[in-house]
């Protein structure tokens, strides 16, 4: 029988994108297995022709496959395709339910095993009175732990979802342009995330725009980004700057914004899924945290240190996503990043 591993993992675009250097770099370890990546639809542009064992299937666990009896049929559809392995990256509820579904069943040749997100230790890595601060596995190992553990270890080599080139350009509307003038520097923005707590203060980010644009007359910056709020911002600021194009709002989706990623000569962002996407898609990036730590493992892939842009504070992280209220008050973890450091690690990748 043909080895076919299963991979799921469900949500959210950031740790998604970041099962990419792990899953190419196994298909083209393993030529002859193959490998099918279970996840949500928008997610599609992160695996396509990427390798010839490599595959996507959609489950979208908002409709169809819904609650238990969604479940039940997705398992119904997943046993269809004669998997030999499942490697749960993900396990949560319902990763846990599909893949118990693969260990009761009669089926014997089907290996399962699931990732260890470590979560003793990160919760004492965001403890507030007795704080254990180290760096823990970054999801690129504990992804590369479950194939380890179904027989397949991983050497992790990946440069790009576009290999060693760029993506193309050719049909992209006339406010972005086909092609990247000679010179001109190209910067990438997404100033916003999930949780308020991982996002630069606005008026702070204005500030970091105008310092570029100051060094730079001539750049583009471009804005990656969705929701209703961050549209207002993006539209003000593209009123106020020339230089500053919504490119989420002309793009037309993920596929064009990993393609136009790979031409930026750096993308400034939060702790968020747009760093990832940026870094899968062979873009430098720079990221600024606040409450959250590159300590928690969730640091972009093959970027450096010194491009993780934060302050020094022993309450830091105080949270692993962002989601919980500053206890001091005054959002230091933010505030005492100036707008001058943020443009310096900028410039690093202008000169």
């Amino acid at each position: 029988m043909t080895q076919h591993v299963l991979i799921i993992r469900l949500s959210a675009i950031g740790d998604v994108a970041m099962t990419v250097p792990v899953v190419v770099s196994a298909a083209k370890q393993y030529p002859d297995v193959r490998f099918t990546v279970l996840s949500r639809p928008f997610a599609r542009p992160l695996f396509e022709n990427l390798a010839p064992n490599l595959f996507f299937m959609e489950a979208d666990i908002d409709g169809e496959y819904k609650g238990v009896h969604g479940l039940n049929k997705l398992y119904r559809r997943l046993m269809a395709k004669n998997f030999t392995a499942v490697a749960d990256f993900h396990d949560v509820l319902r990763t846990k339910y599909v893949r118990t579904r693969f260990n009761v069943s009669l089926t014997d040749h089907v290996k399962v095993e699931h990732i260890d997100k470590h979560r003793a230790e990160k919760r004492r890595l965001c403890d507030y009175s007795n704080k254990v601060r180290k760096q823990l596995p970054t999801s690129f190992d504990n992804y590369s732990d479950v194939l380890a553990k179904l027989g397949y270890p991983v050497k992790l080599d990946f440069t790009s979802i576009f290999g060693e080139g760029k993506g193309d350009m050719a049909a992209f509307p006339a406010l972005i342009g086909t092609t990247k003038p000679s010179g001109q520097k190209w910067i990438g923005l997404a100033p916003f995330a999930a949780h308020q707590w991982k996002v630069y203060p606005v008026e702070m980010m204005e500030a970091v725009i105008r310092l570029i644009i100051n060094a730079h007359p001539d750049c583009r910056i471009f804005f990656f980004g969705g929701g209703e709020g961050e549209m207002m911002h993006f539209d003000q600021w593209c009123a106020k700057y020339d230089q500053c194009t919504n490119a989420s709002k002309v793009l037309g989706g993920l596929a064009n914004e990993l393609i136009l990623m790979s031409h930026l000569d750096v993308m400034l962002s939060m702790d968020s899924g747009n760093m990832h996407l940026a870094a899968v898609a062979g873009c430098k990036v720079v990221s600024v945290w606040g409450a959250t730590h590159p300590f928690a493992g969730f640091q972009p892939w093959h970027q450096d240190d010194s491009d993780s842009i934060g302050v020094d504070l022993p309450c830091r992280p105080c949270s692993v996503y962002g989601n919980k209220t500053c206890r001091r008050g005054d959002f230091a973890c933010m505030r005492q990043i100036t707008p001058e450091m943020i443009a310096e690690a900028v410039e690093r990748h202008l000169k």
